[in-house]
């Protein structure tokens, strides 16, 4: 079976479809995605999605954060009401972490300091619960490193990793994974194929961010957007990259990903069948 760490189920792109989305993840034997929120007005809608379709993918979770590209809109009183929210969510199994939050410094016409107060606002209620975090770090890896070192933070995912072997290191001695996905599909992408087939085994987990970073097949076969039932598929041509079974490379993801968020390795504990066999 597949997992996905991070795809935007509440994306507008999948608005109309979002039932055919889960039932074609499904049919790939996609059992487990996390749904990481991006901004306050949508903490309830990633929730329902979550209760919504648990009983088709019985793995999915969700996270609660701001995304740096969302600070901009962002008010210093949605910090309380992400606060308000994750004391709520601790109920709530299908709850797993703080995300998706960090920096970004490639998009231009991002206010860096104001970035900077909501990331670092969000780490310490994530320690404050003593959360994983799911992190975004488009060139922002040291400065998020040098952020997370002066925090208790319980580990997390590195979402889209591309940084160097140093920074991978680093990450990983904090108690991350990081996060693979359709971009090492491109034969161009040197540098993530690098850290894919060097980086330990024990170190990566698979994504799709859909509808975001599309694999490099998807423009060629006419297909519109990224989704979910594609983690199959990437996740195959990362085995293949690493030279290993398939099958010893969806056991390592997922364990991988069940190391990093404890309380998803509770949730799947508790549904039958719920571990893939190595």
């Amino acid at each position: 079976m597949w997992i996905d760490t991070h795809c935007h189920l509440d994306a507008p792109e999948f608005s109309k479809t979002l039932s055919s989305i889960t039932s074609a993840a499904k049919e790939k034997n996609v059992q487990a995605i996390l749904l990481p929120a991006v901004k306050a007005a949508d903490f309830m809608r990633v929730k329902e999605i979550a209760s919504q379709y648990g009983e088709e993918i019985p793995g999915l979770v969700y996270t609660l954060g701001i995304h740096p590209l969302y600070t901009n809109q962002a008010h210093e009183e949605d910090i309380s009401y992400l606060d308000e929210h994750i004391e709520q969510s601790l109920s709530d199994p299908r709850f797993v972490g703080v995300g998706e939050i960090g920096l970004d410094y490639f998009v231009e016409g991002l206010d860096p300091h104001k970035q900077e107060y909501f990331f670092h606002a969000q780490l310490d209620l994530a320690q404050k619960y003593q959360l994983p975090v799911i992190l975004h770090v488009r060139r922002s890896q040291d400065a998020i490193l040098k952020a997370l070192r002066r925090r208790n933070i319980s580990g997390g995912i590195a979402h889209a990793f591309n940084g160097s072997f140093q920074q991978a290191d680093q990450f990983i001695e904090l108690g991350f994974k990081l996060g693979f996905g359709g971009a090492a599909t491109y034969e161009r992408a040197l540098q993530i194929r690098r850290l894919l087939t060097e980086l330990p085994l024990h170190s990566i987990v698979t994504e799709t961010d859909s509808p975001d970073i599309p694999p490099a097949w998807l423009k060629e076969e006419g297909i519109a957007f990224n989704e979910p039932a594609f983690v199959e598929r990437i996740a195959k041509e990362l085995a293949a990259l690493r030279g290993i079974r398939d099958s010893e490379f969806a056991f390592a993801v997922w364990s991988n990903a069940m190391q990093a968020l404890p309380r998803w390795s509770a949730l799947c504990a508790s549904k039958p069948n719920l571990t893939p066999a190595s």
